[in-house]
């Protein structure tokens, strides 16, 4: 799985899935270390975004 650090996870979030790209989130994929979101590549490759926590 490659795994993409992302500003604003929200942000691309709204972008993918208005561009038609399922998004995959799940509340237990948030902790101290920040917020993930999983993609699939047109091969179906997990590519997982990961927003840090601030502070």
């Amino acid at each position: 799985m490659v795994n993409f650090r992302v500003d604003d996870l929200d942000g691309l979030i709204s972008k993918l899935t208005a561009s038609g790209i399922a998004v995959e989130t799940r509340d237990e994929w948030n902790s101290e270390v920040g917020r993930f979101a999983r993609i699939h590549d047109p091969e179906g490759n997990p590519v997982e975004l990961w927003e840090p926590a601030q502070g």
